[in-house]
């Protein structure tokens, strides 16, 4: 396959840390958002936010990625997890729903082999980065 090129009219979607790399490795194949998407099987580029995830389990979560958190401690210990840059892209094929919330699910998921900063301001969920 080819190599990956910036276009400036592709969409970005911000995730936090340590969801993006679990989505890299295969470990989490939907995003679960609190609305549907219409951006179904259009390439977007994966922003992983500088904002780290929250909430129960989330320590584990990073356990498991060898990051102690998504910035490597003050001794040295704990991988860093990358934030505030484009890492990837990926597509939606389809949009399912349980309860209150939308499983996006994620296919052709591509790291990028140099990550980018983008040069636009990234937003909550969509946004176009350059």
């Amino acid at each position: 396959m080819g190599a990956l090129r910036y276009t400036p009219m592709m969409r970005a979607l911000s995730i936090r840390q340590p969801y993006v790399e679990e989505i890299f490795r295969g470990l989490k194949t939907s995003e679960i958002r609190g609305h549907r998407t219409t951006i179904i099987g259009e390439r977007f580029y994966i922003y992983a936010a500088t904002k780290p995830g929250e909430g129960r389990g989330i320590a584990g979560r990073f356990a498991r990625l060898g990051a102690l958190t998504p910035n490597p401690s003050p001794k040295g210990r704990g991988a860093q997890l990358p934030t505030g840059l484009i890492l990837g892209t990926a597509r939606i094929s389809h949009v399912t729903r349980r309860g209150d919330r939308y499983y996006w699910h994620l296919y052709d998921v591509k790291r990028l082999k140099r990550p980018r900063k983008p040069r636009n301001k990234p937003q909550p969920v969509w946004f176009y980065p350059f």
